[in-house]
């Protein structure tokens, strides 16, 4: 769940904004109305990305290991 606060109940609740994050919630703070910053729980030390995550989705060239051609590295003839 995400919930929307203006700039001046961030500063005065930040302790309770920051406690929902805890529990897993995202506070968006918005200032004149539109959306600034947003507060998110940090991951626990050592938490890693399941494998396969984004399997399918992201395409490697096969020849993503080559050389640079001469006009990007500098290399004259």
């Amino acid at each position: 769940m995400t919930v929307t606060v203006n700039m001046h109940e961030a500063k005065t609740q930040l302790s309770k904004l920051v406690e929902r994050v805890r529990l897993g919630e995202e506070v968006v703070i918005a200032k004149d109305g539109k959306p600034v910053a947003r507060l998110v729980p940090i991951p626990p030390a050592g938490a890693t990305r399941p494998a396969g995550t984004y399997a399918g989705r992201i395409r490697v060239a096969d020849d993503f290991d080559a050389a640079l051609p001469d006009e990007f590295t500098g290399a004259t003839e």
